[in-house]
């Protein structure tokens, strides 16, 4: 069975919108590029020429993972998710079990939109798993590396 890639309509038109620029735009130029590193002479002692072919191999490899999460892409619509659980889209706000709030909200989004740095969580992240399903209220825990860590969840917004 193939993984399922949840994530929200613009995640969607994003990937979609980079998959057309690599196989047309990005294509053209490295071809270029080919061809230009060819005309250097023996492709034996080329390294313009090996740049290029890596670049081409670079290019191929993210064109066939483009096509993989679009087949597979699931689009999730926040609007009909149940507001009360923490579902794909929500923002979360939780505290330590000290009731200590943190000073981050978490957004849930999909696996593919996911960046830790800036407070949106993958829900296949163990702290997105972890809160996926919770209501305001709940406690949950986090097996982290260190330890399994408690959260209690203070506020759910959309």
């Amino acid at each position: 069975m193939s993984n399922e890639y949840r994530m929200s309509q613009a995640r969607l038109d994003e990937l979609q919108k980079e998959l057309n620029y690599l196989k047309t735009t990005r294509s053209d130029e490295v071809a270029e590029q080919i061809k230009i590193a060819r005309g250097f002479g023996d492709l034996s002692e080329n390294s313009e020429y090996d740049e290029a072919k890596n670049e081409q191999g670079k290019l191929y490899s993210r064109i066939v993972e483009l096509e993989e999460i679009l087949q597979h892409a699931v689009v999730v619509d926040e609007n009909v998710a149940d507001n009360d659980a923490v579902t794909i889209g929500c923002t979360v706000t939780v505290a330590d079990k000290k009731g200590n709030v943190l000073p981050v909200s978490y957004k849930i989004v999909g696996s593919q939109e996911s960046d830790p740095m800036n407070g949106i969580i993958s829900e296949e992240s163990p702290f997105g798993k972890a809160l996926m399903g919770a209501k305001e209220g709940q406690t949950v825990t986090v097996d982290a590396p260190s330890g399994s860590i408690t959260y209690i969840v203070q506020k759910i917004e959309w």
